[in-house]
């Protein structure tokens, strides 16, 4: 062998889009097998282990599974909504990062999609692209607000799967990106085009996903977070403070969660002679069960039976271009950046 000529060693680079997750099928059985994975996690529900476990085995798996499984059936068509849509955004991000591999930095860059609960589990896709050749990992976790019951999470299950490998990759996470202007833009401009199509309504309300107050009381920045990006947006439009407000959905339990509360703030409306309403959930990267059946149905529903006239939900970004010009943005710095530092070991 030649020991002069230098070896072809471009890096394998993998970029890992996470959402939350979703069941395999809309089936009760495989509602309560995701339901009994996520509702495990001690980030979602913080309540002592062998209490909790009475409450989900007696009375949360008997009865919730059958409802939720007949929700993800009223909007399931060939694939779950966020899974869809995951796959969707891998697709279109792979190639704004094909062109990356240069002589300056030549790598091999591939993006995959993961999940935190349910399938593509993010552990399992790490573990088949280790033994790939993969030395590298870029998650991107596509939770805008860190929350530690949604991004938290991700870091738990990278953590104990680093604990069993011999030969560790590097591994890159990007926490949030609540404040980052091609996200606020992206807000913005989704915004002025559904309104411009619906036109422009009395309120606008910025709904994200709830967690309970003590979890903000014990130092969760998840709600400042949504208050500031519903800020920045509300600032992007020109809109007057009455023109708009935040509030967060999908309590659970009895406990208080972060309010106000997107139900009670929908009827409150209604019932105060408020006529039209446009809502938009910035928490989620992709139309899922909460946006599709509980803001665009359930709530609507609220807001109409009160006495509300006109009720629309704005969609998530999903695959709109400036959603996709957010994501090469956001990873590309962490590609290039490896990639040059590893040839120059």
């Amino acid at each position: 062998m030649n020991t002069t000529t230098k070896p072809n060693l471009s890096p394998r680079i993998a970029v890992l889009l996470v959402n939350l997750g979703t069941p395999d099928e809309p089936t009760t059985p495989a509602v309560r097998r995701y339901l009994r994975q996520f509702l495990s996690d001690p980030r979602v529900i913080e309540i002592p282990k062998f209490l909790w476990a009475i409450i989900l085995n007696l009375f949360v798996l008997t009865t919730r599974p059958k409802r939720v499984a007949h929700a993800y059936a009223s909007i399931w068509e060939e694939d779950s909504p966020i899974r869809h849509i995951l796959n969707q955004q891998v697709a279109l991000l792979q190639p704004r990062l094909d062109s990356i591999s240069s002589t300056e930095a030549p790598c091999q860059v591939s993006v995959h999609a993961g999940m935190s609960y349910g399938n593509p589990a993010i552990t399992d896709v790490m573990e088949n692209l280790c033994r790939e050749g993969v030395e590298h990992f870029v998650v991107l976790p596509l939770f805008p607000q860190y929350s530690a019951t949604s991004t938290g999470a991700v870091y738990d299950a990278i953590n104990k799967w680093a604990l069993k490998q011999r030969n560790l990759p590097s591994i890159s996470i990007v926490k949030d990106y609540y404040a980052h202007p091609l996200y606020i833009h992206a807000l913005a401009e989704s915004i002025r085009r559904f309104q411009a199509e619906h036109g422009k309504p009395d309120k606008l309300m910025f709904s994200f996903h709830g967690i309970p107050q003590p979890y903000a009381d014990k130092g969760d920045p998840y709600p400042e977070r949504c208050r500031y990006t519903a800020w920045q947006v509300a600032q992007a439009l020109g809109l007057k403070d009455e023109e708009w407000i935040i509030s967060f959905q999908s309590r659970f339990g009895k406990q208080e969660w972060v309010k106000p509360y997107t139900d009670a703030t929908l009827i409150e409306w209604g019932k105060s002679g408020v006529q039209s309403v446009q809502v938009i959930s910035p928490a989620f990267s992709a139309d899922c069960l909460e946006t599709l059946e509980e803001l665009a149905i359930e709530n609507r529903d609220n807001f109409i039976n009160a006495g509300g006239k006109s009720y629309h939900y704005i969609p998530a970004l999903n695959t709109d271009e400036a959603h996709i010009n957010l994501l090469e943005s956001l990873v590309t710095p962490l590609v290039t950046g490896w990639a040059k530092s590893s040839q120059q070991i």
